[in-house]
C-alpha cells in the first residue's frame, strides 16, 4: 500500500512516516503544503493520504479542500484527516457522500501507536475511522439543533422570514391566512428556545438562527 503524507509540523511528519512504515506502508511522497499534497496525489496515485485540516499558507482549511480534491478526483484512494481539535465542519465535509476509506482523527490519537494503525489500515481498506470525540461532537451537535424540531411548513415560514417577508407577504406566497403564519411563527419562536423579549426582536433572533450566525 502506497501512503502520501501531508504534514506541515517536520517533527510530527518524521513520527508519521516512522509508523506507517511499521504498518507496512510505503511512503511515497511527504509534504508540507495542500500545494504539494495535490502534486504528490496526481503523481503518485497513493492508495492512501494522510493529512493535516489545517496546513500553509492560510492554515485554516486547506487540508480538508485538497482531501475533497482528491476524493473526486481519485475516488479509490482512502483519507486519513489529522487535526488538532474537534472541528465538526471539517468532518461533515469529508464524510458527506461516499464514507469508503475516510478517517478523521485527532492528533492525540498519534500517540497510541497500535490504535492508530489499526485506523490507518481499516481506512486504507475501505473503512472508516472517526475519533470518539468527533462523533460525540456530531451526534451532540444533530440531536441539540433546534432547528431539527421545525416541521417543514415551519421550515418555509422561517426562509421566508429571512428573506425579509412581512406576515401578509408569507401568507400569500404560501397561500393561507395570516392568523396561520401568526400561528406558525409562535411555534417557531417556542421551538428555538429564543429568550422572552418583544415580537420584533424574537423574529430578528429567529433568523439568525436559520442563517447560522450568534
Amino acid at each position: 500500500m502506497r501512503a502520501v503524507i501531508a504534514e506541515d509540523s517536520v517533527l510530527l511528519r518524521v513520527g508519521l512516516v516512522k509508523v506507517l512504515e511499521t504498518a507496512g506502508f510505503e511512503v511515497v511522497a511527504e509534504v508540507g503544503d495542500a500545494e504539494a499534497l495535490l502534486a504528490a496525489a496526481e503523481l503518485h496515485r497513493p492508495d492512501l493520504v494522510v493529512c493535516d485540516v489545517r496546513m500553509p499558507p492560510g492554515f485554516s482549511d486547506e487540508g480538508v479542500r485538497a482531501a475533497l480534491v482528491i476524493r473526486s478526483q481519485w475516488p479509490t484512494t482512502a483519507v486519513l484527516l489529522l487535526s488538532q481539535y474537534v472541528e465538526e465542519r471539517y468532518a461533515a465535509d469529508l464524510l458527506t457522500g461516499d464514507t469508503r476509506g475516510v478517517g478523521y482523527l485527532l492528533k492525540e490519537r498519534v500517540a497510541d501507536v497500535e490504535e492508530f494503525i489499526d485506523a490507518l489500515r481499516r481506512v486504507a481498506g475501505g473503512g472508516t475511522a472517526l475519533d470518539p470525540q468527533v462523533v460525540s461532537q456530531l451526534l451532540l451537535r444533530r440531536h441539540s439543533d433546534p432547528l431539527d424540531r421545525l416541521t417543514p411548513r415551519e421550515r418555509d415560514v422561517l426562509e421566508l422570514m429571512a428573506s425579509g417577508r412581512s406576515n401578509a407577504g408569507i401568507a400569500a406566497q404560501l397561500v393561507v391566512s395570516e392568523s396561520a403564519v401568526a400561528k406558525h411563527i409562535n411555534n417557531i419562536l417556542a421551538k428555538l428556545d429564543l429568550p422572552k423579549a418583544d415580537a420584533d426582536h424574537r423574529r430578528v433572533l429567529a433568523v439568525l438562527r436559520f442563517l447560522g450566525v450568534g
